[in-house]
């Protein structure tokens, strides 16, 4: 027997990244465009129907988690690296300032980890693109010279 479980949990995060683009003006057309679906389905979802409850509690506990745990599970549920930034980008509305201190050397190492690819090596010198950023901290837990730090913003 198939477990389809990842997917139903991936049909409860398409359901609320639906029901937050909608809640943002985007017509049923924008959505299905912006997460790759096709237009009755995205009327379907936010219409309320082939979805369960507990599937849309499920991703609604994935959206809650901390960054880290979040983008983890994206990677499990989303093997498209453009889905996983897009439904990242949809789902987590926190905002970040990011600060690199003069002590990077530029190693690279945080553009290779970034899956938001938020990061860019300009003159030698990490520069992180905030409105990219989902907070996961993987690039400051992993620089070398600690020269990397990402805050949340409170709004």
């Amino acid at each position: 027997m198939v477990n389809n479980m990842p997917k139903h949990i991936s049909s409860g995060l398409k359901y609320i990244a639906a029901v937050e683009l909608k809640s943002k003006g985007l017509s049923h057309k924008e959505i299905a465009d912006e997460l790759d679906l096709d237009r009755s389905t995205v009327s379907h979802y936010l219409n309320g129907r082939n979805l369960t409850w507990d599937s849309i509690d499920v991703a609604n506990t994935i959206v809650n988690m901390c960054p880290k745990d979040f983008l983890s599970m994206m990677q499990v549920l989303f093997k498209d690296i453009d889905k996983i930034r897009t439904m990242t980008l949809i789902l987590k509305s926190e905002e970040y300032k990011t600060i690199v201190s003069k002590s990077c050397i530029g190693c690279g190492l945080c553009v290779d980890l970034c899956v938001m690819k938020a990061i860019k090596l300009d003159s030698l010198k990490a520069k992180i693109e905030a409105d990219l950023c989902c907070g996961c901290l993987i690039c400051e837990e992993e620089c070398p010279t600690r020269s990397i730090r990402i805050l949340e913003v409170n709004k």
